[in-house]
């Protein structure tokens, strides 16, 4: 299945060209103002337990198995992915997320799950 979906860190200005904005993290980033976020929808539910998240620590070392395990996670989170793929049926998304680390995190391995990797 192809759409358009792209990740950006939520610190990053709101561009035109982002479509939907959705927020993929459980807990609001620190500093950004709802308003400012400019978001389609805050899609909590689609990430990582407290459990998980907090096992990953953002450790890169941990990537492979975080992936590994939060599909498992989204595996079984058939209403809040049914939401996204939804969303991505119509039209370009923008996936956002706060961490740091532009390379391994839920937003990159939720696009990842989506598009079928």
């Amino acid at each position: 299945m192809a759409f358009d979906l792209v990740v950006k860190r939520i610190y990053e200005a709101p561009a035109p060209g982002d479509g939907q904005r959705v927020l993929v993290d459980r807990i609001w980033p620190r500093g950004v103002r709802k308003q400012e976020a400019a978001l389609a929808l805050w899609l909590k539910e689609i990430a990582p337990s407290d459990e998980l998240r907090g096992w990953f620590g953002h450790e890169p070392a941990r990537w492979a198995e975080f992936q590994k395990r939060y599909r498992a996670e989204l595996d079984g989170n058939e209403e809040a992915v049914g939401q996204l793929r939804s969303l991505l049926s119509e039209g370009h998304v923008t996936l956002l997320y706060g961490a740091h680390d532009e390379a391994h995190n839920n937003a990159v391995a939720l696009a990842a799950y989506l598009r079928g990797g």
